[in-house]
């Protein structure tokens, strides 16, 4: 099972890649529970749930460095494809988490 968490500024318009990400796992037969949250939220996640990789939008791509530091090696951190996020090309972003992990 694959844990990826992405992060968005309020966690609304990341969820519609979520639900991408999804159908592009069960087409390929890959378990995971992918969902999204706001960057508020992330410490707590992070806390409490078990993550293997943490991606972030282009909207909070400022907080790459910060989550890099404070997560990096444990959690698999890095921002989502400009193009592929505006296309919401969830198959792209699933090939991006599982490259992170080395799948």
């Amino acid at each position: 099972m694959k844990n990826i968490m992405l992060v968005c500024n309020a966690g609304m318009s990341t969820s519609m890649l979520v639900t991408k990400m999804l159908k592009a796992a069960s087409d390929k037969d890959i378990e995971a529970k992918i969902w999204a949250v706001p960057i508020s939220e992330v410490a707590d996640e992070v806390a409490n749930k078990s993550i293997d990789v943490l991606l972030v939008g282009p909207q909070v791509k400022f907080m790459l460095d910060d989550y890099k530091e404070n997560y990096e090696p444990e959690i698999k951190v890095g921002d989502i494809n400009m193009v592929d996020y505006g296309t919401m090309n969830g198959a792209n972003v699933l090939a991006f988490a599982l490259k992170l992990l080395g799948d």
